[in-house]
């Protein structure tokens, strides 16, 4: 009897480790099926955020070309149609922009819309508008373009590109190949990456690097960073050796040019008239071991006038070529590129302080920068 006692209560005890058993599994399966997965990354998210901002710019110009290139033709022929005029043709083409305001503003490359007829928006939502250019400025390559009769409240945040640090993340935006709405992803891979390293010595501007595929169309659409914020405008990408990287011209000068072109339609940069290239102790020791060499060179970092450019406010003050720039209002010169930063931030027609090293000896000239030729 007690033998029988004591399976019952052992098969009692086993039922009742069971059912808690599967009351705890089945709570455990109530609460994952309550909290389904993520379905969305940070990136869709950042993406949405900007894209009902991001448009389509297509433009339209008239040149005039040859009807058949002389150098093709046969001498004979070519007596036979006499002298070739001029026929004009209608030239396209298209790039990206990003919407900054109520308004309609759109921030694009200068590139994209310069010297076009007619220029024509395409919004997100498949909505085409006419365009009219406010300005653009050939230096830092963007232009300013307002979109007419616009309806759409949609334009983008505009972030900090002085906030940015190497290895955030780097989202690129535009109409690709005139494919819309196309996104792609990568990182901040240099920042303060100068233009002139890349080729483009009529240009000044520093650039943000990324990996981010920026492909032809991109020109003009935003970087965006990972909280969907436009840090960048996309500009241009390197083609041959090291294919792959992008670059943008970072916000805050955007945002500077951008109201310069909305204020004045152009954009002042003060100029000095020389052309400038580095000098440091190891390239001046090399020149001056040189028998052949006609001047000596001071053994120092700063930027040595190549040459100077006739009628120039350079000329004007008495600069000369071998000249070397070692400060600019009081601030050290290692490199051309610190004493084009300083003019940038000088005003037209007031006097601009340069340290130069001449012969051996320090002196100072008194420069008034001009405005930049040839721009407008």
């Amino acid at each position: 009897m007690n033998f029988l006692k004591v399976i019952f209560v052992n098969l009692f005890k086993i039922f009742i480790v069971t059912c808690l058993c599967l009351v705890n599994f089945s709570n455990n399966f109530e609460v994952f099926a309550l909290t389904p997965p993520e379905r969305h990354n940070f990136v869709s998210y950042a993406v949405k955020n900007v894209s009902p901002a991001v448009v389509k710019i297509d433009t339209e110009r008239l040149v005039e070309r040859q009807q058949f290139d002389p150098t093709l033709l046969d001498p004979l022929l070519r007596d036979l149609l006499g002298e070739q005029g001029m026929t004009p043709e209608r030239e396209r083409g298209q790039g990206s922009g990003v919407i900054i305001n109520e308004n309609g503003l759109v921030l694009t490359n200068a590139h994209v819309v310069e010297r076009v007829d007619d220029v024509s928006v395409t919004l997100a939502d498949g909505t085409i508008c006419d365009g009219q250019v406010l300005g653009t400025d050939a230096i830092t390559d963007l232009a300013l373009v307002k979109i007419e009769e616009f309806k759409n409240s949609s334009y983008a945040p505009l972030g900090n590109s002085e906030d940015l640090e190497v290895g955030d993340w780097a989202i690129a935006l535009g109409t690709p190949y005139g494919l819309e709405k196309t996104v792609t992803l990568g990182i901040v891979s240099s920042l303060h990456r100068d233009i002139n390293s890349l080729g483009f010595s009529d240009k000044r501007l520093d650039l943000i690097q990324t990996d981010a595929a920026i492909n032809p169309g991109n020109s003009g659409g935003p970087l965006i960073n990972s909280n969907g914020e436009v840090i960048g405008i996309n500009t241009l990408v390197r083609s041959g050796p090291g294919a792959g990287l992008g670059f943008a011209i970072p916000i805050n000068l955007a945002k500077s040019v951008s109201d310069q072109l909305l204020k004045n339609g152009e954009v002042i940069h003060p100029y000095l008239g020389v052309q400038l290239i580095s000098l440091n102790p190891r390239i001046a020791k090399e020149h001056n071991q040189d028998p052949n060499s006609l001047v000596q060179l001071p053994e120092r970092k700063g930027a040595l006038i190549q040459s100077v450019i006739p009628n120039s406010p350079a000329e004007k003050a008495g600069l000369r070529r071998g000249d070397l720039v070692i400060a600019a209002e009081n601030i050290i010169i290692e490199e051309p590129k610190a004493l084009l930063d300083e003019v940038e931030k000088a005003q037209i027609g007031k006097v601009f302080l340069l340290n130069v090293l001449r012969d051996n000896q320090e002196i100072q000239i008194n420069i008034k920068p001009e405005a930049l030729p040839g721009l407008t």
